[in-house]
Order: structure tokens, then sequence, then C-alpha cells
């Protein structure tokens, strides 16, 4: 079991870090995650997780268990700029945008306009969701070619609507909108065992989900100033964005229980 109420100094598994204008900032009895003064040149990320180490990237988690978190954020849905959110992915990207393995994450995770990661139709592109997405086991070296013929394939006229149902079935994702204010202290829990997942917000169920991945994933909390599309039409692409304004992403504390 983890648990961390951030009181002073967190605790010493979690590695943290923060690139550009971003900072992680510790108060009497949480942490915060900030960007300020960002531009759509630089990346900025506020981040702690536990998977980055000395020895490398090590993936700690698998299921069954439970993951409790308390949060707000400074800005409601919409004007809380670029992406945020705590949770379990396996780090598929690198900072220059390529893919070392097939995406995989079960999270409270947040976008912003113009974000547009519509993988669990009709629920919209962006927003402040509850989400699981499991694609497999496809290594980076074959992910990178194979996504970029999926994405020329579901572009012609014809085969891609023939494609799409497929792409549908071969990315397992299920995710809701959060009917909730980001900017009120909030409980998020979320339960992923290998033969399904359930999400709670202050104890009410908001999302079940049949085939979450199964694993290894590590801990994430962050913000950051990035967009992302992509789409089961072949849509991909990734940019950056301004935070004239100081906002946040707070937790207050977090805990991790194996089942």
């Amino acid at each position: 079991m983890v648990e961390d109420h951030f009181e002073g100094q967190s605790q010493p598994r979690w590695a943290r870090f923060a690139l550009g204008a971003a900072a992680v900032e510790h108060d009497v009895s949480s942490v915060r995650f900030v960007v300020a003064g960002a531009t759509q040149d630089v990346y900025a990320d506020a981040q702690l997780d536990d998977y980055h180490g000395r020895s490398g990237t090590h993936l700690p988690w698998r299921p069954p268990l439970r993951l409790s978190v308390r949060a707000r954020a400074s800005h409601p849905a919409g004007k809380l700029i670029g992406t945020a959110g705590f949770g379990f992915w396996n780090d598929p990207f690198t900072l220059s945008g390529g893919v070392l393995r097939s995406p995989n994450a079960i999270w409270f995770f947040y976008a912003s306009p113009p974000s547009n990661m519509a993988l669990a139709p009709p629920v919209p592109g962006w927003g402040w969701k509850a989400a699981a997405l499991n694609s497999g086991t496809t290594p980076g070296l074959l992910m990178a070619p194979a996504a970029a013929v999926g994405t020329l394939l579901l572009r012609l006229p014809g085969i891609g609507r023939w494609l799409q149902p497929l792409a549908r079935a071969a990315i397992k994702a299920g995710e809701c909108i959060l009917d909730v204010e980001l900017t009120d202290w909030h409980t998020y829990m979320l339960e992923w065992r290998r033969e399904g997942a359930t999400f709670w917000v202050d104890e009410a169920v908001v999302l079940r989900v049949a085939q979450p991945p199964t694993g290894p994933l590590g801990f994430v909390a962050w913000l950051d100033n990035q967009y992302a599309v992509a789409t089961l039409e072949g849509d991909f692409a990734f940019g950056l964005l301004p935070v004239p304004q100081r906002q946040w992403l707070e937790l207050d504390f977090v805990r991790i229980k194996e089942l």
C-alpha cells in the first residue's frame, strides 16, 4: 500500500520534475503542479510519477488494485489549458514525439481544446474524463510504421469507413465525461482488475470498463501545455499551447492499495 498526504516533502518513491515554465510546489499538506507563462514554442510540464528512476523506466503496477486521489484545479474545464490528470499509464512516448510502445492507460484525464482524442464515440474528444485505453503490447519499432499505414488507410475513400470498426475493436477504450466542477475538491477512485475496472467520484460510480489494460503501468500526476489529436478516422497531431496565466492541479492525497 502507498499513501501520501504530502505533509512537508512527499515520499521518496516519487520522481518529481518540471520542464519549461512549470513547477512542482508543496504546500502544508498538498502538492501543486503549476504552469505559468508557457509559450507554444516550449514544452512545459509539472509531474510526479513512480516509474522514472536511476535505473531507467520501471512500471511497478498491475491489477488488482484501488487508487484514491483527492484533487482540484485552478480553472474549470475549457479554461484550464493543456492536459492534466492522475492515474496509471505505460509512458509510451518520448519528449520528441517518438513511440516506444502502444499506449495503455487507466486514469482520470483532462484535455482542453483543440485536443480531440475521440477513441470512444460518442464521448467528446476533450474534457474532464474517467478513461481506460487498452491498445495491446505492440513494441515501439512496430507501432510507428503500423500507425502510419493505418492513418493512410483510414483516410482513403471507401476503405476508411470499412476499417473504422476494426480500429475500434483493436483499440479497447472506455471513457465518460465527468459532470463535476474541476475547481472543487473531489475524491476520485478507480478499482482496476484484469476482468474490468470501475471509476467513482465522491463514492458515486461514473464508469465501468470491461477490458482495461493488464499492465504493467506506472502512476503519474501532471499538468502540461500540450494538446493531442487522435481519432479513429486517422487524424493524428500533437502541439503546444500558450498559457499566459498561472494555472495548477492540486492533490491532497494519493492512496494506492493492492487488492
